[in-house]
């Protein structure tokens, strides 16, 4: 699906549902923009037929009349107001999820995903939709039918309306030429400096334990003043316009006033056509003042609006799958090439990348900083797509499975432990309220050793966690997203470091983990730096600059990487200091004594 076709999926066709909205608005404002020539024809008749006769009785059912069409205007506003704010409900309903979703999908590739700012951008929309100016743009057609009925009083009348128009007009797009740069510049540091608060006060403890809030904070600030001057200037020049434009309008009101005055002291017109005018100028000049408005609020809404079309066109709805069986855990990588979204090929992470592991197999993940052992595990997991080769479970390319239905059989333990607000139970229960089974919640938390942990907390399993896991420890948090990793017994885990804030006890539970996994037929892969992991297991795939330097059962790899270790150098002259060549390529620890698969495992890592 292109961006086009996700556009008009999207976008288009959310708007063609508010299709019946605006056909309703239309008559809506067609009725009351009628009924708004009441109060002029109720003065014209009074001051022409009531004062001039002098019949009160004509007065009485004059005013009732006027009355009871004023009372129908009230009640059509209102009615129009309703529909309108369903309108913005309803393309909130038809857009907010696919917004959320498109945000996601954007962090996903790599970029900035910016939720919140994809959701403020729908927010302004709404908002602008629900407001006055959906109203100022239905009423403003009807000014030429006012303008009409001011020729029809008197010439003299309609052309200081029609001045009035221009002169507002002029104005408007003086103000809007004026504003619209350094509005849109302003707003561009505001978001700049919004996404440097948020980096920041994510790290506030590093902040304050370095000392770097002086620099940073001024750094923050150079960028938020240079978005508060552009918006300061701006309004500056939008209240100057605007201020001008009031007193313009209220002046030709008293000016409609006064021509009427003359042409009726000429006898050219009725004093009932005197007042008519004056009210009728407000009338014309009323919707083009609110039109006005409405345009300062849409330059920010159509940025907005602008934004979210990208967004939504960039990154189409996912394509239904057609249902597969449950996996059994047979893992083929085939030549796989891959590197974060959003970089150039030159900046490949993972290089031709081959090898398979079967149901009940452990596979350890070994090399130095930088190998591509985070990158391979978010291959496996489908969170970055091989931009070479393929990686298939149980003989079906990971791009053909839906999503969400193999989420039921992966489990993922990143590097960076990611919580979520909510209860330990629903961390572990990956969310599923409806058909979580608390007994599989116990259960999963068992396999990873964070039963008793979690049975310390204040609240057991209904422990309320903050955004991220606040409230936790690193060894704790890491248990907990260990424990979700292997709920509902998965066939393929995959785990990047998952001992890096475990302690003896922890490292422990972890080997149980794996053996139990492999037992139940689970297929896992383990990326550490860590040799202790390594005992379970059963094959050995090490990396080094993204590529295979050796793949197959775990003592044949580590003995042939022992092999092929540099010979250390000469004999140093401090006890316990070796040389640098001595060192194996993803350690820096002491070689273990040789015949020792255990051993040797460490020395490797």
């Amino acid at each position: 699906m292109n961006a086009a076709t996700a556009d008009r999926d999207g976008v288009a066709a959310a708007l063609g549902g508010l299709r019946g909205s605006a056909i309703g608005i239309g008559a809506f404002s067609a009725a009351i923009n009628a009924l708004l020539l009441t109060p002029s024809i109720y003065m014209l008749q009074v001051y022409d037929r009531a004062l001039a006769s002098g019949n009160g009785f004509t007065l009485l059912m004059l005013t009732l009349v006027a009355a009871g069409l004023l009372a129908l205007l009230g009640a059509l506003e209102y009615a129009r107001s309703r529909v309108v704010i369903d309108a913005g409900s309803r393309l909130d309903d038809r857009l907010g999820l696919r917004v959320y979703e498109a945000a996601f999908e954007r962090g996903l590739a790599g970029g900035q995903a910016q939720a919140d700012q994809a959701g403020r951008d729908l927010d302004s929309v709404r908002q602008f939709l629900t407001g006055s100016a959906v109203p100022a743009f239905f009423d403003a057609p009807w000014c030429p039918i006012f303008l009409l009925v001011m020729f029809l009083l008197h010439p003299w009348l309609g052309a200081l309306a029609v001045a009035g128009i221009v002169l507002l007009s002029a104005l408007a797009w003086l103000n809007d030429r004026a504003g619209r740069r350094l509005l849109a510049e302003a707003g561009q540091l505001a978001d700049q400096s919004s996404r440097m608060a948020d980096d920041q006060l994510r790290s506030a403890g590093t902040i304050e334990a370095m000392g770097m809030l002086g620099r940073l904070s001024g750094r923050w600030n150079t960028v938020h003043r240079g978005a508060v001057r552009r918006q300061a200037v701006a309004s500056e020049r939008s209240a100057r316009i605007g201020s001008l434009s009031k007193s313009l309008r209220l002046l030709l009101q008293s000016l409609a006033l006064g021509v009427g005055a003359w042409l009726a002291i000429e006898n050219r017109i009725s004093p009932g056509m005197m007042i008519a005018g004056s009210i009728l100028m407000g009338r014309v000049l009323g919707p083009i003042d609110q039109v006005i408005a409405a345009w300062r609020q849409w330059s920010g809404t159509r940025r907005a609006w602008e934004r979210t079309r990208a967004l939504l066109g960039a990154h189409p709805p996912r394509p239904a799958r057609q249902p597969l069986p449950p996996p059994s855990g047979e893992l083929h990588v085939d030549g796989v090439t891959a590197l974060p979204p959003g970089a150039s090929a030159a900046a490949a992470t993972l290089v031709a990348v081959t090898f398979s592991l079967r149901p009940g197999e452990i596979l350890g993940v070994v090399g130095p900083s930088g190998s591509g052992k985070s990158t391979l595990a978010r291959v496996l997991t489908g969170v970055w797509p091989a931009r070479v080769g393929t990686v298939r479970l149980d003989g079906a390319d990971l791009r053909q499975w839906d999503r969400d239905r193999l989420g039921q059989y992966v489990g993922y333990l990143p590097q960076e432990v990611d919580l979520f607000a909510g209860s330990v139970a629903e961390n572990i229960a990956r969310f599923a309220a409806d058909d979580a089974d608390p007994q599989q919640v116990v259960e999963a938390a068992q396999l990873a050793g964070a039963h008793a942990a979690i049975l310390a907390l204040p609240g057991g399993y209904d422990t309320v966690l903050g955004p991220g896991g606040q409230g936790l420890s690193g060894g704790q948090r890491q248990r907990i997203a260990l424990a979700r990793a292997v709920y509902g017994t998965p066939r393929l885990v995959v785990l990047d470091e998952p001992n890096a804030s475990l302690d003896e006890e922890g490292e422990q539970a972890l080997l149980a983990c794996l053996q139990r996994l492999r037992q139940c037929g689970a297929a896992v892969v383990v990326a550490t730096h860590r040799p202790r992991v390594l005992e379970a297991a059963t094959r050995l795939l090490a990396l080094k600059a993204g590529r295979v330097v050796a793949c197959g059962p775990t003592a044949e790899v580590l003995g042939r990487l022992q092999a092929d270790r540099p010979a250390p150098a000469a004999a140093p002259a401090a006890v316990g200091v070796r040389s640098a060549a001595a060192v194996p390529f993803w350690s820096a620890r002491s070689v273990p004594a040789p015949g020792d698969p255990r051993r040797a495992a460490e020395a490797q890592e």
